[in-house]
């Protein structure tokens, strides 16, 4: 019932506001250039007709730049927004599946060792026998799937975090130190002042 009228609700506030989110602000901008173009055209009535023709001509192709710019930032917003859902929903999809393996494998290892021991036997060493079984599974499988875990966890940072909305990519270009680059410099730089 309660998942029923949160996906209801996520529908209509998709349904919504990606129109408004799309069709805010070149709107609001239009609204605002109506009435400086107002003011304009009565402080210039004495202006050409060609002059009017060109200026309609930019204000319009401006208006279009603008609508097409909002319209390629709302469908980078939509795709961002799936990006990120699939990209938590892999890591959900690691800790239940780290979960359901960590419960297999108590069933199928250690709960059955337990359950079936009889003390008066050795069964002690059953046992200790499962529970090696159970340590060699868990460390290989469930610590190499918490390490997967962690690894995308920070791969998913990085691409999807950090770059979608603070990598810029126009930074100077690396070069590493080099004691030969100081050289050739200085030498260069002999070379000048000595002309």
């Amino acid at each position: 019932c309660h998942m029923t009228a949160m996906m209801r609700s996520s529908g209509i506030n998709a349904e919504y506001g990606v129109p408004i989110m799309f069709a805010a602000k070149p709107l609001i901008e239009a609204y605002g250039k109506s009435q400086d173009t107002a003011e304009y055209e009565a402080l210039s009535y004495d202006s050409d007709d060609d002059e009017m023709v060109q200026r309609e001509r930019h204000e319009a192709q401006a208006r279009l730049d603008m609508w097409v710019h909002q319209a390629i930032h709302t469908i980078e917003f939509c795709l961002g927004v799936i990006s990120n859902t699939a990209s938590y929903l892999r890591l959900w999809a690691l800790s239940l599946a780290h979960s359901e393996l960590s419960t297999v494998l108590w069933d199928m290892t250690l709960y059955y060792g337990f359950s079936s021991l009889d003390w008066d036997k050795g069964g002690f060493v059953l046992l200790f026998l499962v529970w090696a079984f159970w340590a060699v599974l868990t460390v290989t499988i469930l610590l190499c799937m918490e390490g997967l875990s962690a690894f995308l966890h920070a791969l998913r940072l990085h691409w999807v975090e950090f770059q979608n909305k603070f990598y810029g990519g126009d930074g100077f270009k690396f070069l590493p130190f080099s004691f030969s680059l100081i050289l050739e410099n200085e030498e260069n730089l002999e070379e000048i002042s000595n002309i």
